[in-house]
């Protein structure tokens, strides 16, 4: 199952935003939600939350990212989360680990980033949950990529990877952010 790596050997940080998706409950892609405020909020929080470097998985449309963030299309982005997922983990150069981070949970800032990253000092694998319930960001040490990605297919993310371990720490961030992920958009 991998082995511990205290996050004292890893000096860089490399952000995923995963943007990838049509957003079909949410009625266009999420991406382009709020005029782009929620793509612009995402990548302050990675980058101000302590990510050297953040790449944008885009696929079903495909924006101008804000600096210094990089884009990333994801060409098999309809066969779901796992090639979004996949597409990210790849495009980061130099990161000792992945800080995965979504782009349709809006009030996730910087504080809620550096926390779980911070926290992932204990074994490499940290989670934000919220009230108990797992959210994100999720950070991943480099040492376990390989065992992410060939732990996830179709529409699901690193949940299959996570749930199998003992030793991911879960970070409570609820006094920060509420961590909604949202799926079905407002204005209808």
């Amino acid at each position: 199952m991998g082995q511990t790596v205290p996050m004292s050997t890893i000096t860089a940080a490399g952000g995923v935003l995963l943007a990838a998706g049509a957003g079909s409950r949410f009625g266009m892609p999420k991406v382009l939600a709020a005029q782009g405020e929620w793509l612009r909020g995402a990548v302050t929080a990675l980058r101000d939350g302590g990510c050297a470097d953040v790449v944008v998985v885009l696929g079903a449309a495909v924006v101008d990212v804000p600096e210094p963030a990089r884009a990333v299309i994801a060409e098999d982005w309809a066969d779901g989360l796992s090639a979004s997922l996949r597409a990210g983990i790849e495009a980061l150069d130099s990161a000792d680990c992945a800080v995965l981070h979504l782009v349709d949970t809006p009030d996730v800032g910087a504080d809620v980033v550096r926390r779980v990253l911070a926290a992932a000092q204990e074994s490499g694998l940290a989670r934000a949950v919220y009230s108990g319930r797992p959210g994100h960001p999720v950070v991943v040490a480099r040492t376990y990529w390989a065992e992410l990605l060939a732990a996830v297919h179709g529409d699901e993310g690193a949940r299959p990877f996570l749930r199998g371990r003992s030793d991911v720490v879960a970070v409570e961030c609820g006094d920060l952010a509420s961590g909604a992920d949202i799926d079905v958009n407002p204005r209808g």
